[in-house]
């Protein structure tokens, strides 16, 4: 007989979770008559990435590491982000910049990820959650991350998605991934520590969405496990 894991129950919880909503979302959207189509695909799927994000981090931190539960925390709250200085000094225009530095203190940008995550109330890992991510999308991310960095000195930043429309090898799952050329060169003018996620095997396609009987995309257990794995490897520090 096959011994069914304390980590194996909770990963196919997800499973089943991601089943449910992927084909029953469809016909959901359909019937709801106060939203639009599109938006209730969208939100559906967008809340789902972060429920997985956060049994995944749970997981990890309770069931791989054996860590109480009591240490772990997690949010999306927003962050407040300063006007830097530098940034007045250049500027010119001599109204502006007396606006500016008269209401310094007051002049902030928020900004966050979907998923924080806390040990002992240490922020140690952001984690930004898509349904599928393209290049175009890639550059908010890490311009997200470069934020986070200089605000809450973090360069480690992970990207969940479920399907990847990244290009290269992001979408076949192996034990290696080489990633893409434009990703790479996209990743390489930012010190960021950028850690990507794919759960769905296959290139995502417009015109093939997963919600779709027809392009239905099996979630495994193996690949829930590798990911929980994953970030065990960098919660371990905080034990």
């Amino acid at each position: 007989m096959i011994k069914i894991t304390n980590l194996q129950i909770e990963l196919n919880s997800i499973i089943a979770a991601y089943n449910a909503l992927v084909k029953g979302i469809d016909e959901a959207a359909l019937d709801n008559r106060d939203r639009a189509y599109g938006g209730i695909i969208r939100a559906g799927k967008g809340k789902l990435v972060e429920s997985i994000a956060r049994q995944l981090v749970r997981s990890a931190w309770c069931t791989v590491l054996n860590q109480p539960g009591s240490r772990l925390t997690m949010d999306k709250t927003k962050f407040r982000i300063r006007l830097k200085d530098d940034y007045i000094n250049r500027m010119k225009e001599p109204y502006v910049k007396n606006y500016l530095v008269k209401n310094k203190s007051t002049i902030a940008y928020k900004f966050g990820t979907d998923v924080h995550v806390y040990i002992d109330g240490r922020l140690v890992i952001p984690i930004e959650c898509k349904a599928y991510t393209e290049n175009a999308m890639m550059k908010r991310i890490l311009f997200d991350a470069a934020l986070m960095q200089e605000a809450k000195g973090i360069n480690k930043y992970y990207l969940l998605q479920l399907e990847s429309q990244l290009g290269g090898d992001y979408c076949e799952l192996n034990d290696i991934t080489y990633g893409s050329p434009s990703t790479h060169t996209l990743i390489s003018y930012f010190d960021v520590d950028l850690k990507i996620i794919t759960l769905l095997k296959g290139e995502r396609k417009v015109d093939q969405p997963i919600h779709k009987p027809e392009y239905y995309k099996p979630l495994t257990l193996q690949r829930l496990e590798w990911a929980a794995n994953m970030l065990a490897a960098d919660l371990k520090q905080f034990t």
